[in-house]
């Protein structure tokens, strides 16, 4: 499968990303395994995880995503065949962050620990920090990758003036930069990355891999009302799709399907492919028909009219 250059980190990566936030959660382990064997057997490499997988699972503290990702590396010998993407620093509403250089050093050995490997490929931090000044943050992985311990990092969940700062003061005072953006996109999720980031990438050369590719499962047709949303636990967070909007996003994947043979969720991937700025979407699956679903995303081309159409639908 033809690899794309994760902007100038040096990692090439197919153009599909596996979400590991179900591993440990929705999937269990022997079933992890067996999507994680059926998305490299397809020719696919790339895995995201994160330290805080999966902490909102009652019981759970994180690090459970990233134990069964381990487990399977050390069982399949596949790791020279993966590029591994976790995060740290997850935080949410009004919490400080977690990326200051003692949390940044913590989290990294308590990763490869877990992921059982001696170097991470892509380490990212998960959550913007304003608390802590982005000097101490780049130190830290200035010192991770001088020990090899991280090939390259990236920003998820920031602001596009916060990742500009960040990138100048990696060029003023010569520490790692953020070579690549995680941010959330989808046919429904558009305008933050498109109005705001998408700039900046594009000028500073960055790689993107953006996560909710199916906005939550939204995109694949299964959510159409109140209804549904109680047939999976991710169902809770697809209510805000069901508008007018959404609606006719639906309507415009449900007729390209009938005139492609392509499923919504294919489409809706492709989609996100063929935008110049997004180096690979982050999709998740909790069965291997699922991930054969997914791959086939990777081979379909759509044409000019089509993305029209689907532009048009979802502006």
């Amino acid at each position: 499968m033809q690899k794309r250059p994760l902007g100038r980190s040096g990692l090439q990566i197919a153009p599909l990303v596996f979400g590991g936030n179900v591993f440990g959660w929705t999937a269990d382990r022997e079933t992890s395994f067996r999507l994680l064997d059926a998305f490299t057997d397809a020719g696919f490499n790339a895995v995201d995880t994160a330290e805080a997988y999966s902490s909102w699972v009652p019981g759970h503290k994180g690090g459970e995503s990233e134990t069964v990702i381990g487990d399977w590396l050390e069982r399949s010998g596949r790791r020279d065949r993966v590029v591994i993407a976790t995060k740290v620093g997850w935080h949410q509403g009004d919490t400080p962050g977690l990326l200051r250089a003692a949390d940044i050093v913590r989290a990294a050995e308590a990763s490869l620990k877990r992921l059982r490997t001696d170097v991470i490929d892509l380490y990212q931090s998960h959550t913007d920090d304003p608390q802590t000044p982005f000097e101490e943050t780049l130190g830290a992985f200035a010192k991770l990758i001088e020990q090899g311990k991280v090939r390259a990092i990236g920003a998820s969940n920031i602001s596009a003036p916060r990742l500009q700062q960040a990138l100048e003061v990696s060029a003023r005072e010569g520490l790692p930069r953020y070579e690549s953006l995680q941010p959330p996109y989808n046919l429904y999720d558009r305008r933050s990355f498109e109005q705001d980031l998408q700039g900046v990438v594009e000028r500073e050369g960055l790689g993107v891999i953006s996560y909710f590719g199916l906005a939550a499962g939204f995109l694949t047709g299964k959510y159409r009302s109140q209804d549904d949303l109680g047939k999976s636990p991710r169902g809770r967070g697809v209510g805000r799709y069901l508008d007018t909007r959404g609606f006719r996003i639906l309507g415009a994947l449900d007729e390209i399907a009938a005139q492609t043979g392509a499923t919504p969720a294919q489409i809706a991937l492709a989609w996100i492919m063929a935008k110049p700025a997004v180096t690979a979407p982050i999709a998740s699956a909790t069965s291997v028909e699922q991930v054969e679903e997914l791959a086939k995303a990777a081979d379909l081309t759509l044409d000019q009219a089509t993305l029209k159409v689907l532009d048009e639908a979802s502006a």
